[in-house]
């Protein structure tokens, strides 16, 4: 009978308390009839659980098959009066406490957690406490309910857990082909700045090789031309040599003259510089391509972790800027995530030194910008020290800081530098434009911060 107690609970609809007819189930475990549900939701305007109240992550409701057949087959049951419902109805009509008494309405004694008969067992539980049967079965009862409550929100608990973890698979999922895209891209930009950047030197190197090339083509033709003039010269003077005593002295002069001139020309010299320069090429290479790359690639110093983004805020590729959408995401409800307010955290803490960066919050007319202590509550009604969180905010136009005190700026903030100095207990704001400080907090830290971003309304922050 217990067993079909559970079984017949189990078996209800929450909304019209009958056995289910078509039933469905939402996300949060919990199941209806689809046509109490579909009611329901009219009448209600939303989406909701009828019991947690918690939002339908599902679009459509589709039948849940298992439990439709579940419980077709047991109201089956409970239509046709079987043998065995039969046989279980007189073996409980045959039960008797007394066999001497069986007419006699019995007690129950809470002491021997048994019924007893008054009449002959009155004698032995005078001291012991005992109520009329109906009263203790009906008691019974409902602690029996309570518990079989107790079960299952424990079970539904634990079906939330469950589904939460199928979300965390899926998401993880997503989240490994976005990030293998986005690690390809940042890999494929640095190959193409080394392949470009490898290109621009060995042009550069051919186009040295060819310009020393034409210099060294330049004074060879010069030599090759002295080369030819003198072997000229020398020929005409082993011609004047050949010659008789008188043929000779009336032409020897002039071949003289030509021979004394070119030998006073100054000696050909190498010109200098006319190898590559190798060095230049080759030394600190790979230091001088790095040194380039830095001016292509950038640092930040705060990077997002999108683990802890509300669903309402999207991050860019870069985890550098965060902005408020319009539709919320379906993200996965793990612990670290802010699903209250439209918050996002740093992906690194810090426990001790000091640390400073700058949010660009441009025209943004509402945020909260700071620090937060590891064990903070993410989802306290507001940002302020007494929760663990140190910042600086800007709501409905005016500029507060965390004890909630108005602050009176010359002009509107574009941006704002957060400095950190954790071992003095420091948090400090300044306007980057021309350093202007703008509040500091003093504290005692205990454990590790965080930087905190919440953008109220639909924006950008970086």
């Amino acid at each position: 009978m217990a067993e079909k107690l559970l079984l017949e609970n189990f078996l209800s609809c929450h909304v019209c308390s009958e056995t289910f007819r078509d039933p469905v189930s939402l996300s949060c475990s919990h199941n209806f009839c689809s046509s109490c549900l579909q009611k329901f939701w009219e009448q209600t305007k939303n989406k909701n659980c009828p019991i947690c109240k918690r939002k339908s992550s599902r679009d459509e409701t589709s039948i849940n098959v298992s439990l439709k057949e579940l419980a077709d087959s047991f109201a089956k049951r409970q239509s046709e009066s079987s043998p065995e419902t039969e046989k279980e109805k007189e073996e409980e009509k045959e039960e008797v406490v007394c066999d001497k008494h069986p007419d006699v309405p019995y007690w129950y004694c809470e002491d021997e957690d048994r019924a007893v008969c008054p009449v002959c067992e009155f004698p032995h539980h005078q001291s012991h406490k005992v109520v009329p049967v109906e009263e203790a079965v009906s008691d019974l009862k409902e602690q029996l309910k309570s518990d079989l409550k107790s079960l299952q929100d424990k079970r539904n608990k634990y079906k939330q857990v469950e589904e939460t973890y199928n979300e965390v698979r899926e998401h993880m999922k997503k989240q490994l082909l976005s990030t293998e895209r986005q690690i390809r891209a940042e890999f494929n930009k640095l190959q193409q700045f080394l392949k470009e950047e490898e290109e621009s030197r060995l042009a550069a190197l051919r186009e040295e090789e060819e310009q020393k090339g034409r210099t060294i083509s330049r004074e060879m033709k010069m030599i090759e031309e002295q080369i030819s003039s003198l072997s000229d010269s020398i020929s005409a003077v082993e011609e004047e040599l050949q010659k008789h005593s008188v043929p000779f002295l009336s032409s020897y002069k002039d071949t003289q003259s030509r021979a004394r001139a070119q030998s006073s020309v100054s000696d050909p010299q190498l010109v200098s510089g006319a190898l590559i320069d190798v060095a230049k090429h080759l030394g600190n290479l790979s230091f001088r391509v790095w040194e380039k790359m830095k001016e292509k690639v950038h640092f930040s110093p705060v990077i997002l972790d999108p683990n802890t983004a509300n669903c309402c805020l999207y991050l860019s590729d870069d985890l550098t800027s965060v902005r408020q959408g319009d539709t919320w995401q379906q993200l996965p409800d793990n612990p670290e995530r802010n699903t209250l307010h439209p918050t996002v955290f740093g992906s690194e803490g810090f426990r001790s030194g000091k640390h400073s960066w700058e949010v660009e919050v441009g025209d943004h007319p509402d945020w909260i910008v700071g620090l937060i202590k590891e064990s903070a509550d993410k989802n306290e009604p507001c940002a302020s020290p007494e929760f663990g969180i140190w910042c600086l905010e800007r709501q409905t136009g005016e500029y507060t800081n965390g004890d909630g005190q108005t602050l009176t700026l010359k002009k509107s903030l574009q941006r704002i530098r957060v400095q950190l100095d954790y071992d003095r207990g420091e948090v400090s704001f300044y306007d980057p434009e021309d350093m202007t400080h703008i509040y500091t907090h003093r504290d005692t830290f205990t454990e590790k911060l965080f930087p905190y971003f919440n953008i109220a309304e639909a924006g950008d922050a970086k």
